[in-house]
């Protein structure tokens, strides 16, 4: 066999590796476009994670990895954060509008014992509900990052560097064990489990929109508790 078809028989034998996951890659792309809103679009994230898997079978050496989704998969997972990172969402909402929403649907869950409408919160903050809207997407999208995305974000001082170079799981789980039973498990579900809203709802009797406040509450707990930590012995 020439040099020319041992190289296209190999790049078959890749294609067909990379084909042979595909279903796998489809039913990551649902998952996590189940805990997203319907402004992404699955197809997006189905071919961000079919294209990298593809390029990850092209380079794959079964000699170093005996098992090609168990080496790839945390790569594809990665791509499709990455195309999210790309919409750039957060740093185009106002930052401080999307604190306002969640504090103003913090403050109207206590009240009414449900979530605000769009228009509502319009009304309640004096904005458009076009910028309501685009801040909430934008806040439902970032939420999905991995928890180091969440902790950083915003933070350019010594708590970031700090935390860079710790095992942040960790850190997370001493910071939670300060907090109360239920907040630790929607963080341990939603990060850990990678569980939807709707799931965790039905495992905790919680409405969603109340999980979803708890769960950003909590982050924002970790940060503020991280930066008190770095003061006090950074």
């Amino acid at each position: 066999m020439s040099l020319d078809n041992y190289q296209e028989e190999l790049k078959h034998h890749e294609d067909r590796l990379a084909v042979q996951y595909l279903p796998a890659v489809k039913a990551m792309a649902f998952r996590l476009k189940e805990r997203l809103p319907s402004s992404v679009d699955y197809l997006d994230l189905y071919a961000i994670g079919a294209e990298e898997l593809v390029k990850l079978a092209r380079r794959y050496d079964e000699t170093l990895n005996d098992s090609f989704w168990g080496y790839g998969k945390t790569r594809v997972y990665g791509s499709m954060l990455d195309y999210l990172r790309s919409l750039d969402v957060l740093s185009r909402a106002n930052r401080k509008l999307v604190k306002q929403i969640d504090k103003a649907v913090e403050n109207y869950l206590q009240e009414h014992n449900e979530e605000p409408t769009d228009a509502e919160l319009a009304v309640i903050l004096e904005e458009t509900p076009e910028k309501v809207r685009e801040a909430r997407v934008a806040s439902d999208i970032y939420t999905v990052m991995p928890l180091e995305d969440q902790v950083n974000e915003g933070d350019s001082g010594a708590t970031l560097e700090r935390i860079e170079k710790e095992d942040l799981v960790e850190v997370v789980k001493t910071v939670l064990g300060r907090f109360s039973e239920r907040d630790q498990m929607v963080i341990q579900l939603y990060y850990f489990e990678e569980l939807t809203l709707k799931e965790i709802s039905s495992i905790l009797d919680i409405t969603e929109s109340r999980i979803s406040q708890i769960h950003k509450s909590v982050i924002r707990k970790i940060k503020d508790t991280l930066v008190e930590d770095d003061e006090q012995y950074g």
